[in-house]
């Protein structure tokens, strides 16, 4: 990874539904100690969903990530989504590992094709030119065949395909467990386990036939 005390992070936020994802990896990074900055870009159809799921106007960018955490934040710095001459549009740039939670299918495309059109689009051409960890949260459903063409481009460029499908084995009781089970499985992925994460122990062959 380029930087060893601390870890960078990089999370785009695009306009597929998710918000809440989006919402639960802000809150978790920013309480890991791990982690000394994040880098939140959000693109235009991305402050919409903040406002149409969350009720979290955007304003001031500076200011959304203490709206969207709901309280004051350390390390998280909002960059303009046309700012393509940002820290993260370079490689010299230590930047661990990106995710983009949600992440649409028109900037999966932008992805797997290298359009680097906006800083979302730059900043994950970068990580996948510099072999460093980008996860993609796609979340659309049914895929069409264009959709899947370009998972498969991606993932064989060095993306992580993660659809955004929520578990139930550890019994969840809210719709934040799914979000904050999902969002570990994420940040696992990144090199960030967390601890709430529930992990499976495994089901003996005589409960499984009890059941």
């Amino acid at each position: 990874m380029p930087n060893r005390e601390g870890r960078i992070i990089t999370v785009g936020v695009t306009g597929a539904s998710g918000a809440l994802l989006a919402q639960a990896a802000l809150r978790i990074l920013e309480d890991d100690a791990r982690v000394t900055r994040v880098h939140l870009v959000v693109s235009d159809a991305g402050q919409r969903l903040f406002a149409t799921e969350l009720e979290v106007t955007s304003g001031d960018l500076k200011q959304l990530p203490q709206r969207v955490l709901g309280r004051p934040s350390t390390k998280i710095e909002t960059l303009p989504n046309h700012d393509v001459g940002a820290s993260i549009a370079s490689g010299s740039y230590p930047v661990d590992a990106m995710i983009v939670i949600p992440c649409s299918m028109g900037t999966l495309a932008s992805i797997a094709n290298g359009t680097s059109e906006d800083l979302i689009a730059r900043a994950a051409d970068v990580m996948l030119k510099e072999c460093r960890k980008l996860v993609l949260c796609i979340r659309d459903t049914p895929f069409s065949r264009i959709h899947l063409e370009n998972m498969l481009r991606a993932q064989q460029a060095g993306a992580l395909i993660m659809p955004a499908i929520p578990s139930f084995y550890h019994q969840p009781k809210t719709i934040d467990d799914l979000a904050t089970q999902y969002v570990c499985r994420v940040l696992a992925q990144i090199g960030l386990p967390q601890e709430r994460m529930y992990r499976w122990p495994g089901q003996s062959a005589s409960k499984a036939k009890q059941a």
